[in-house]
């Protein structure tokens, strides 16, 4: 009660007991890699910082068309075929940096007053085009028109330049090989921005919330990259999945080999929080008219959060139809009753792989972490480990009403009823197995750490584990004939 002197009435709001515990978003994807952002409009370049893309709009707005080579438009398709999804991107692209130069490319205008720059279909950052001595320099919008994206030049027919004339350009295009895996990895600089995927830790202050899923198509082939996404996942940061590819061309025994110390490729992890993804998968490009191969990563984050969205977190995301896709990068025997079987033996490495075969539609097919086998734990199961991840991180943020507060019978009791109301909601939702629960013990909490303002409390919980392994056990009874009975 207060001390000053009141002679009259007054009302004192005292808020104690249970709260609502709210439940943090698990179906956000974290991508970083290369946009070609100099085709969009100034006010919409970002370049190492963290933005929201929430549709197939957002990307065309934020990221551009999908160019050869540039990894972001690519894989917000892949993510949005699957269903909806919440993707923070990171561009590290420069225009001003990643750029090569063509000086004086001599272009002569076809009968359909058009002509392609050599280095058109890296994307033009910029270009003048003058006459083919030199002398003049024409004007964009009154001589020609320049498709930046293709390296198209339309000669105008009211313009100064002659139907069917020459002319030189000089241009700088992109050129995105110049992205190196220091800047996908990133850093902080002197001003204490972070730059590249380290930009994801700054997420939660951002948006409130941190991707759950972390790819990097094309550069976590890289062990360098991969290792940087295993450690941005860890609990102390994103508490996150890392989603990391086989390089492009690897065999079913090289992927195999790539688990162990003497393999040849980025598979080396024992990780609960970083999925192995292979092989390639073929999609339709519609630029080309041809098939061309994608990381599996990029599709297999869209069904992970098209899973979470539909289904929920504690949901595999094994077995489920990958859209969008053609087929895969090499034929992999799939029986499902067969343990010599190709994808089986991927399983058993701990390698999430595509499942293909009669009437099953292109499947993605493993519920395991790199964690596995060497880890026979719950957690080596992806949707367990996301669920113990959704479950502490959700109990984590609701503690903050509590923190502070004096410590009594009554704060305990507010603090066990809020985290056990939540868990009851997901044991009613099938999240957890009945008996998951939320206790404090005397014998856990001693007076030493109480005096020190401290307070423990015990999870036990179990998210369902996902049906692996379904057997018959098949006995023929011959006793069953004495059930005839003739005519």
């Amino acid at each position: 009660m207060p001390a000053a002197f009141l002679h009259g009435s007054e009302t004192i709001e005292i808020s104690r007991g249970a709260r609502p515990v709210k439940q943090v978003k698990s179906a956000v994807i974290g991508l970083v890699g290369t946009a070609p952002i100099h085709l969009l409009d100034a006010a919409n370049r970002k370049l190492n910082e963290p933005f929201l893309v929430l549709s197939d709009t957002d990307a065309g707005k934020y990221c551009g068309p999908q160019v050869a080579g540039f990894t972001i438009p690519q894989a917000l398709d892949a993510v949005f075929d699957q269903g909806r999804g919440t993707v923070i991107v990171i561009n590290v692209f420069d225009p001003a940096v990643h750029k090569a130069s063509v000086a004086a490319e001599a272009l002569t205008f076809a009968d359909n007053d058009k002509a392609i720059l050599a280095n058109g279909a890296d994307s033009i950052i910029s270009a003048t085009v003058k006459s083919g001595d030199g002398a003049t320099t024409y004007v964009e919008g009154t001589d020609y028109t320049i498709e930046r994206a293709t390296g198209v030049i339309t000669r105008l027919e009211a313009g100064s330049i002659a139907a069917g004339g020459s002319v030189q350009v000089d241009y700088d295009h992109a050129d995105v090989s110049l992205v190196t895996p220091t800047e996908i990895i990133g850093s902080v600089d002197v001003a204490g921005n972070r730059l590249g995927m380290q930009g994801f830790l700054n997420c939660y202050n951002r948006f409130g919330f941190f991707p759950k899923v972390l790819i990097a198509p094309a550069y976590c082939t890289q062990v360098s990259v991969a290792a940087e996404l295993e450690v941005l996942a860890a609990q102390d940061k994103c508490r996150a999945v890392a989603l990391v590819d086989a390089p492009i061309g690897t065999t079913r025994d090289q992927a195999l080999t790539g688990r162990g110390p003497d393999g040849a490729i980025n598979f080396n992890f024992s990780s609960d929080r970083v999925v192995l993804c292979y092989p390639h998968l073929k999609v339709y490009d519609t630029t080309t008219g041809a098939e061309r191969l994608e990381p599996f990563s990029q599709r297999l984050a869209g069904v992970i959060a098209a899973t979470d969205d539909a289904n929920g977190y504690w949901f595999s995301p094994s077995n489920k139809v990958i859209k969008g896709i053609t087929g895969s990068e090499l034929d992999l025997s799939a029986m499902i009753n067969d343990p010599t079987s190709d994808v089986n033996v991927l399983n058993e490495a701990g390698i999430v792989t595509l499942f293909n075969s009669f009437g099953t539609g292109l499947r993605t097919w493993g519920n395991r972490s790199s964690a596995f086998p060497a880890s026979t734990a719950q957690t080596n199961f992806i949707q367990t480990r996301r669920t113990a991840d959704m479950i502490h991180e959700s109990l984590e943020y609701a503690m903050l009403q509590f923190i502070d507060q004096p410590i009594n019978d009554a704060l305990i009791d507010a603090i066990s009823e809020t985290a056990n109301g939540f868990i009851r909601v997901l044991i009613g939702r099938g999240a957890l197995i009945q008996g998951s629960r939320v206790e404090w013990l005397k014998e856990r909490n001693p007076d030493v750490e109480l005096a020190a303002g401290h307070l423990t409390f015990s999870i036990t919980m179990l998210p369902p584990p996902p049906a692996e392994r379904i057997t018959f056990e098949s006995f023929i009874d011959i006793s069953l004939l004495s059930n005839l009975q003739a005519g």
